[in-house]
């Protein structure tokens, strides 16, 4: 029997809302090129092909960077088995199975469709956590599937990714160039790109805080142990400061996708991090434990 929770009318309309500001940004950036001088078919083609990249790329993208591999069932029963009985019971169609070979405790879901998602988790969570606390953070991961809030946070990082490189090379290229009219083109695509970024950075913040607190309410629901989410959050956020620098520093680019961002404590990307205190999200669980029926 499938849990059925309230729907999150907060998150689907932060969802609404982001989609249409990314609709803006595309027209924006569309408007750039035609007043840099592109026709309306190559306009149309350069659309079409940025939508279709980003449907059916965006999160084969995440899946590269992540560097997650997909595992059978054979090298990871427990795992599976968790993610299968869950998936059934909520009515959700099992996603891909994978695993992240970092010390770093982690996990993340992504895809652009229940049918087409996947859930990811580290090796190092795989060793962090007992099984209670890693079902909780599976029923986590599986609320982003079904509320299919990671579909808006894909695109809009893909984006916000796409306008990062379009910045540097509009950078370096209008250093190189000497042209009076090849450097103000440079500027614009410079400015366009830059405002891009902050739009899209804007739109992963503006979503990403509410949709976690909405996932650990979920997760919370489908496992009925809201406490054991709470556990495993502090024993992440814990296990953070004794993992190396370096180790950090090479997923953090996924910190948007994680259930808790890979962060040194005294590390100033806190002040910008994409997700809620740890410390709160705990508070709103331990609350959870006696009220499970208002969810």
């Amino acid at each position: 029997m499938s849990t059925r929770l309230k729907r999150d009318f907060g998150l689907s309309a932060r969802i609404i809302l982001s989609f249409i500001i990314l609709g803006i940004l595309y027209v924006l950036f569309l408007s750039v090129l035609h007043y840099l001088g592109i026709g309306y078919i190559p306009l149309a083609i350069i659309a079409s092909a940025m939508i279709l990249a980003q449907w059916y790329f965006s999160d084969k993208i995440v899946l590269w960077t992540s560097g997650a591999k997909i595992v059978s069932k054979d090298d990871y029963p427990k795992l599976h088995e968790i993610i299968e009985r869950l998936a059934s019971k909520n009515g959700i169609p099992k996603p891909k199975v994978t695993v992240v070979n970092t010390q770093v405790p982690n996990a993340f879901a992504t895809g652009k469709s229940p049918k087409s998602s996947l859930v990811a988790v580290t090796s190092g969570i795989l060793n962090l956590l007992d099984d209670d606390e890693l079902e909780a953070v599976i029923g986590h991961e599986l609320t982003h599937i079904r509320s299919r809030d990671i579909l808006v946070l894909t695109l809009a990082s893909v984006f916000s990714t796409v306008a990062w490189y379009l910045a540097q090379f509009g950078f370096f290229g209008g250093i190189q160039s000497r042209n009076r009219d090849s450097a103000g083109t440079t500027v614009i695509v410079i400015v366009v790109a830059v405002v891009t970024w902050i739009v899209s950075f804007l739109i992963i913040r503006a979503i990403s805080r509410y949709r976690e607190y909405a996932a650990d309410r979920g997760g919370a629901a489908m496992t009925g142990n809201p406490d054991k989410l709470a556990d495993a959050l502090l024993k992440i956020s814990g296990k953070m400061n004794n993992i190396p620098t370096k180790e950090i520093e090479s997923v953090q680019k996924l910190n948007a996708f994680f259930i808790i961002p890979a962060l040194s404590g005294n590390s100033i990307a806190n002040l910008f991090s994409t997700h809620p205190p740890v410390e709160k999200r705990v508070a709103k669980l331990r609350e959870m434990k006696t009220g499970m029926g208002q969810l």
